[in-house]
């Protein structure tokens, strides 16, 4: 999709440092959604009668309507919790800017998972549930694991390859005052963490945590008349790989490299002209894959590539700045969208990327997506 026309105008998400501090069962999560949206709102000027679309992931439309008091948007829409869906939001919200159909569009995502004891894990899951529980495959990590599994295999890589990103992950949260986790760890401590689903260890996993995120979406000729600059969405895309399992055989690669050709075709940006990247990664070897799928790194060597620097907020191409999904928060990926904001405005404090124009999120899941965003 090319979007060029289109811009998110103002972010707003949750401090999810002070909310990890103490479990509240009865946090709620429209209350969270509410805050995220008022400082989305106050970020670009707008107040809530300006919001004509709203777009919720994890949460009930009529609900939040009412919490909000948002009573006659012209356009609603629900989407299921699960990652892949921040990317499709996006989407969404830009087909209906450019369709006419809203002129406004509020994105927003909540979840109390740790306070109500989520464990992403066990849950139905369909059809095949029964015949994967009997293998121990209860949960998305465990597919993973098996992924990875085999992409070791296959490509010979060592039991300490997802080290520099743990590390990078933690490096980045621990300059980040919203993120969960503020403290670096270092190559000892990574090889010390246990083993949830080997050969993934708990520093693999992300968080399980509470929290909001929201973000603006309006087309570029009212986004200029806003309080700061508007973020560009240059283009988007995405493709979906579908089963009854969260596996690939190729790690979808094809799907993303799918993804990754149309993106960049209609953008006329490529990988080396990405300044930082935001990647989806619930579990550490998921980053791998994308940077493969989207052709940052040669196929089966990206644990290579990430280990020299180049992702580190020095190298060629920073990645989750923020500290991503196992540092700063799980916010299945809306957080992500907020830092790549964040950091083209200017406004990421000590983890800020030198002379950011351009930001990739890239997600390889069941869906996959990309943006590239740009600043003017």
């Amino acid at each position: 999709m090319i979007a060029k026309d289109v811009a998110i105008v103002g972010v707003g998400s949750s401090n999810f440092h002070e909310l990890y501090a103490e479990k509240d069962a009865s946090r709620d999560p429209y209350g969270l959604a509410a805050d995220a949206l008022r400082e989305a709102l106050d970020d670009c000027g707008l107040g809530k009668n300006d919001i004509d679309g709203l777009l919720c992931t994890n949460l009930k439309y009529g609900r939040m309507g009412d919490v909000i008091g948002l009573r006659n948007p012209k356009f609603v829409h629900d989407l299921e919790g699960t990652g892949r869906m921040s990317g499709v939001s996006l989407q969404e919200a830009c087909a209906i800017v450019q369709a006419g159909l809203a002129d406004v569009v509020a994105v927003v995502y909540a979840t109390v998972g740790r306070s109500v004891g989520m464990k992403y894990g066990g849950e139905d899951g369909g059809p095949t549930t029964a015949y994967d529980t009997m293998y121990g495959m209860t949960s998305t990590g465990a597919y993973v694991s098996l992924m990875y599994q085999r992409y070791r295999k296959m490509y010979g890589v060592p039991e300490d390859a997802l080290a520099p990103l743990a590390i990078n992950n933690r490096y980045n949260g621990a300059r980040n005052p919203r993120a969960v986790f503020q403290r670096e760890i270092d190559h000892a401590e990574y090889i010390g963490s246990r083993f949830i689903a080997e050969p993934l260890r708990k520093l693999d996993y992300c968080i399980i945590n509470d929290g909001a995120v929201a973000f603006i979406v309006t087309s570029i000729d009212r986004a200029r008349s806003m309080r700061k600059k508007p973020v560009r969405i240059a283009g988007t895309a995405g493709m979906a790989e579908l089963n009854n399992h969260y596996t690939s055989p190729d790690f979808y690669f094809a799907a993303c490299r799918d993804v990754a050709d149309r993106l960049y075709k209609e953008t006329g940006l490529g990988p080396d002209q990405i300044d930082c990247m935001q990647v989806y990664d619930n579990f550490l070897p998921t980053i791998l894959f994308t940077l493969e799928g989207f052709d940052h790194a040669p196929k089966g060597s990206a644990w290579e590539w990430v280990a020299d620097g180049t992702i580190g907020p020095d190298g060629s191409r920073p990645l989750n700045t923020s500290g991503g999904h196992t540092s700063e928060s799980y916010m299945q990926g809306f957080a992500l969208h907020v830092e790549a904001v964040r950091q083209l405005r200017g406004e990421a404090g000590d983890r800020q990327v030198r002379g950011c124009r351009t930001v990739q999120y890239m997600c390889a899941s069941p869906i996959v997506t990309s943006h590239i965003f740009t600043i003017d």
